[in-house]
């Protein structure tokens, strides 16, 4: 789906209006200590909505002016909106009744029951916020407005895979759907964004989280130099399990597909 762009708006007089009077405003200045990027764009609040599903109970972190919050409401979501702006969270819930909690997201216990988060979230807690979700264990999927550069890292569209997304791979899915162009945010931001949507596994591929993680994190640690001589100090029969998955010995790690490293879990945590 096309998304609509503002690139090439003049804001040269707005520009020029905030330079008459004296700069920055108090709210201005709130706005970009709390990563305040709302998105404006109505095509991409649509497709937001679409590919999160909502349905049952929807967290959403980073409510700010509600833009999203009443979309995934008119959606059928049961949503429960956080917002850390005590302004904005009280403009909210007064304008719409919506469920508005003042506070931190990350600082929150995850419900039991079955749930999913979908946000436009603050850059500047991006990692903070995933982490939060691969923790819960009642999370179903996660649909998130991200920097651009944060969603292309952790699917592996630059292709080579990180740490966060390989360590995970078992349990969840990851995909970056589309991107939004820093325009379709108010204030503009300095660089684009995306969609990335991060989807519960029904059923894990390896069946001993901790010994995968280890073994995963081990490989990362560059310990002798390379994903092969790191492996080699916990492990036997990693030789072998390179020329079974198809993996050179010199391969950096970065470039080990998640799916190979499920057949490395395979062959040497047996």
């Amino acid at each position: 789906m096309a998304l609509q762009s503002f690139a090439h708006g003049n804001y040269s007089h707005t520009q020029k209006k905030a330079r008459a009077t004296g700069g920055r405003t108090p709210r201005d200045r709130a706005r970009r200590e709390l990563s305040q990027n709302f998105l404006t764009d109505r095509h991409a609040i649509d497709l937001v909505v679409k590919v999160a599903r909502p349905g049952g109970l929807v967290l959403e972190p980073g409510s700010g002016d509600g833009a999203l919050t009443v979309a995934l409401d008119a959606a059928g979501a049961e949503v429960v909106g956080y917002e850390v702006d005590p302004l904005l969270a009280a403009k909210l819930k007064a304008r719409t009744g919506l469920t508005v909690v003042r506070g931190d997201f990350t600082a929150v216990r995850p419900p039991r029951e079955p749930f999913a988060v979908v946000g436009n979230i603050p850059f500047s807690v991006t990692s903070k916020i995933v982490d939060w979700c691969l923790r819960a264990p009642s999370l179903t999927s996660a649909t998130l407005i991200t920097q651009l550069e944060y969603a292309r890292k952790r699917s592996g569209d630059f292709e080579r895979w990180s740490l966060v997304t390989v360590r995970n791979w078992p349990w969840f899915t990851w995909e970056l759907i589309a991107r939004i162009g820093r325009e379709s945010f108010r204030p503009v931001p300095s660089v684009d964004a995306a969609i990335l949507r991060i989807e519960r596994r029904p059923v894990p591929l390896v069946a001993d989280r901790l010994a995968y993680q280890a073994m995963v994190e081990l490989g990362f640690s560059g310990i002798g130099g390379s994903l092969r001589a790191s492996l080699s100090t916990r492990y036997r029969g990693v030789d072998d399990a390179f020329v079974d998955v198809g993996i050179a010995h010199d391969t950096v790690v970065a470039f080990v597909h998640p799916d190979q490293w499920i057949t490395l879990a395979d062959r040497l945590l047996r």
